[in-house]
């Protein structure tokens, strides 16, 4: 069985990466991306709904703001805590 992918139908912004991000406030960074893109994504909602322990620990905003931009991706605590770049630029989180 042979799989393919058309890369000529796939969206660039599957493509692109994190170049930058910044803390706002509270739960919100500012994040740029290789496209030209910046958006503002707030991780509050999917914080608080969450009910996994290594997910909620990212309430204390301490450690929400220790993130790191890794291989092209917002980063927190060597892939503890990562979010598809689809999300990101479409800030559904």
């Amino acid at each position: 069985m042979k799989i393919s992918v058309e890369y000529d139908n796939l969206q660039t912004d599957t493509l692109c990466k994190v170049v930058n991000a910044k803390h706002i406030k509270n739960y919100m960074l500012d994040i740029q991306f290789s496209n030209g893109k910046k958006n503002k994504v707030n991780f509050r909602n999917f914080l608080k709904k969450s009910q996994h322990p290594s997910i909620r620990k990212y309430l204390d905003i301490d450690k929400f703001n220790n993130f790191e931009i890794k291989n092209g991706n917002v980063n927190w605590n060597n892939y503890d805590l990562i979010f598809p770049i689809e999300d990101l630029l479409a800030q559904k989180i």
